[in-house]
C-alpha cells in the first residue's frame, strides 16, 4: 500500500487559545500564519489535525511534494 501525505496550512492564530492547541500547531511544525506544511497521514498528524481544525487547513499532498519540502 502506498503512503499518503497530507499538506497542512496554519490559517488562523492561536493566541488566545490553550496551550495544549498551541503546542500542537507547534509540533505539526506550524510557526507563522500562512506556513505549510507536508506531513505523511499518520495516525499522531493526522490526530493533531484533527484537534485543531478551525486553525489549520488540511488537503492531500503527493510524494513529490513531500520530497521537496524536506
Amino acid at each position: 500500500m502506498a503512503e499518503s501525505y497530507i499538506r497542512v496550512k496554519y490559517v488562523k492564530s492561536k493566541i488566545g487559545y490553550n496551550k495544549k492547541q498551541k503546542a500542537t500547531i507547534e509540533a505539526l511544525g506550524l510557526r507563522k500564519l500562512g506556513q505549510e506544511k507536508v506531513h505523511r497521514a499518520s495516525d499522531a498528524i493526522l490526530g493533531m489535525c484533527a484537534a485543531v481544525p478551525h486553525l489549520v487547513e488540511v488537503s492531500e499532498a503527493d510524494e513529490a511534494e513531500y520530497e521537496a519540502s524536506r
